[in-house]
């Protein structure tokens, strides 16, 4: 008997996959038969995804919100979409695009537009991802131009450091008891007292 999945990933910890949650419901998907990966894109070792497909059997059917949920790029979208449908035999259904719903047109001519329409959107998705990137680094440079700080700020120096720093200078003392004394790691002491010497 064939059963009814889904599949959710959202890209980091933080990111909310209550809209993705909400979406499965509605379709009665059956709350064990979500399955769910929380990381970034960037490392895409999805282990809940992998789990899913070494369950899915043909003729289930695979509930995803979006296309991208699939795969971080345009062929990775593709090979996955290859995978499940060809070599598994699993029906799949984007319900943010009708239009990719393999259960419809089951001919020919449906599996062709059905295709068409996938690689479409595919490479919209890829395209909107890249877009994204290029306005975050042109945004990070424009606030750096007008004098945006980025990072954790620096840590201010404790009470001691000019007069430990002006020991180890004069060799009165070795790196490792400066830093010790400063309550700091040994790389982060000379990395200060180099910053300290050039702004004196």
């Amino acid at each position: 008997m064939a059963l009814i999945y889904g599949y959710i990933r959202v890209s980091t910890r933080d990111q909310n996959e209550d809209r993705q949650v909400i979406a499965l419901r509605e379709m009665a998907v059956p709350e064990g038969n979500i399955y769910m990966d929380k990381q970034s894109g960037k490392d895409f070792q999805r282990p809940q995804y992998r789990k899913l497909v070494r369950h899915l059997k043909k003729d289930d059917l695979l509930y995803i919100k979006s296309i991208d949920r699939l795969g971080r790029n345009y062929k990775e979208i593709l090979e996955q979409w290859r995978i499940l449908t060809k070599e598994k035999g699993v029906d799949i259904a984007v319900l943010d695009m009708p239009l990719l719903d393999t259960r419809r047109g089951k001919d020919l001519m449906g599996t062709f537009l059905s295709d068409i329409v996938l690689q479409v959107l595919s490479f919209v998705a890829e395209n909107e991802r890249t877009n994204i990137r290029q306005r975050q680094a042109e945004g990070i440079a424009a606030a750096k131009a007008r004098g945006v700080k980025f990072g954790r700020p620096s840590t201010p120096l404790p009470d001691n450091f000019h007069e430990v720093h002006q020991a180890w200078r004069s060799k009165k003392i070795p790196l490792r008891e400066a830093a010790l004394a400063c309550g700091m790691p040994e790389g982060t002491f000379y990395a200060k007292a180099v910053k300290f010497e050039k702004a004196t």
